[in-house]
């Protein structure tokens, strides 16, 4: 069902939260802050809030300029399955 959804918009909201808007209408508020803080080779650079803040949408997936992208499929999963999306009104 969700095997061609992809991010359309991204917006900072400040410290680790972006909101995400989805091709299939859904948006929702996720806090990036655990997965910062979990760290890793490619996370590290994101506690750089400035950087962090850098997100945008690069063929339809999160992205950041040092190249770390999240899979836009597994996004939309998880934030649904959390209760974190909800629909755009049309």
């Amino acid at each position: 069902m969700n095997d061609l959804v992809k991010v359309a918009t991204v917006r900072h909201l400040g410290g680790y939260r972006l909101l995400v808007a989805f091709s299939d209408g859904s948006r929702g508020i996720r806090d990036f802050a655990d997965v910062v803080a979990a760290g890793g080779e490619m996370i590290a650079p994101l506690r750089d809030e400035a950087l962090f803040a850098r997100a945008f949408v690069e063929m339809g997936v999160l992205a950041w300029p040092h190249g770390l992208d999240f899979d836009a499929i597994a996004l939309h999963d998880e934030m649904r399955e959390a209760g974190l999306l909800d629909r755009e009104a049309a």
